[in-house]
């Protein structure tokens, strides 16, 4: 046996042999371009610890951050009927979907959920840009009105993120119902008496802009969301000039009456309680996981030897 070459050299390769580093550990920045560590960026909600720039988040990331103790309850949307123009263009319409349900892990491009956020029970449903764009199609339609009526029987406000580029062409003149659709549900939370809150993300643009997404009692947006209706090239190409630097960003919104709020991602969860909690005129959240303890008076101490004693 030769000691050298049968134990000595295979642990020295094994030493300084190189290890194989998983591709998604470092994502990097669209913005500034630093290179960031997943776990780091996860810990702050998939923002640019460098330069704030708000990256996309799923909705699943986006519950856990926003609910009490990550802990909330999906609601069930009614299934629509699959393909219903039999669209084709390169690939068929139930390849793609197919597709973007292994892609994201995830049915369709809307998840509705129920819980509680600084102990205020609440319905909210949030779309996913990376299922298709998060275009508004049937099933969205569906989700946005299994919100609403959810939110109605339980008498509590409905929280709306979106995030989408418009309508879903493979469904045509069916997609482009939704904007009605998801009006009607979005005007019975009100008659209700409920709160209904939007919060727009990049981007949100064409027919959910020009309808459940401008439509809340409170318009709270991401910083630098892109919020318009026709994209900023397609009006620069019509009218023939320059736009303002930051048109349609959130920021530029704000200051023109479009927006009531610009918030960022960490602050969210904050905001959101305190402006619900107003709305539904309940008294300000307690600080904390816990409710305050309740006082009572302090128990009386048993009685020393010596108390006794001088009592007697």
């Amino acid at each position: 046996m030769n000691w050298i070459s049968n134990y000595v050299r295979p642990k020295i390769n094994s030493l300084f042999s190189r290890r194989e580093v998983p591709e998604n550990l470092w994502s990097k920045c669209p913005e500034c371009g630093t290179m960031l560590f997943h776990r780091e960026l996860a810990e702050n909600l998939n923002v640019c610890p460098n330069c704030d720039h708000h990256m996309a988040i799923t909705p699943r990331e986006r519950f856990a951050a926003l609910f009490d103790q990550s802990v909330f309850t999906e609601i069930d949307v009614p299934q629509p009927t699959a393909d219903p123009l039999h669209f084709r263009d390169q690939k068929k319409y139930p390849e793609r979907l197919k597709a973007a349900q292994k892609q994201t892990g995830e049915k369709e491009a809307m998840l509705v959920a129920e819980g509680e956020i600084g102990r205020t029970p609440i319905i909210a449903a949030a779309q996913d840009f990376s299922f298709m764009g998060g275009s508004m199609g049937m099933y969205v339609g569906n989700a946005i009105i299994a919100a609403a009526e959810r939110a109605v029987t339980l008498k509590r406000p409905l929280i709306l993120f979106s995030a989408a580029g418009g309508a879903r062409m493979q469904e045509g003149i069916l997609s482009l119902m939704q904007m009605p659709r998801s009006t009607v549900a979005v005007e019975m939370v009100k008659e209700a008496g409920l709160p209904y809150i939007v919060v727009l993300t990049h981007p949100t643009t064409g027919g959910v802009t020009a309808s459940y997404a401008m439509l809340g009692d409170v318009h709270i947006a991401e910083p630098n969301a892109l919020i318009c209706f026709a994209g900023p090239r397609v009006i620069e190409q019509t009218i023939r000039e320059k736009l303002p630097e930051g048109f349609q960003r959130a920021e530029y919104l704000l200051d023109h009456g479009m927006l009531d709020r610009v918030t960022h991602r960490r602050d969210m969860k904050s905001e959101l309680v305190t402006i619900t909690r107003m709305l539904m005129g309940l008294p300000p959240a307690i600080a904390g996981d816990l409710p305050a303890p309740i006082r009572s008076e302090e128990p009386s101490l048993p009685a020393t030897k010596d108390a006794k004693a001088k009592a007697g």
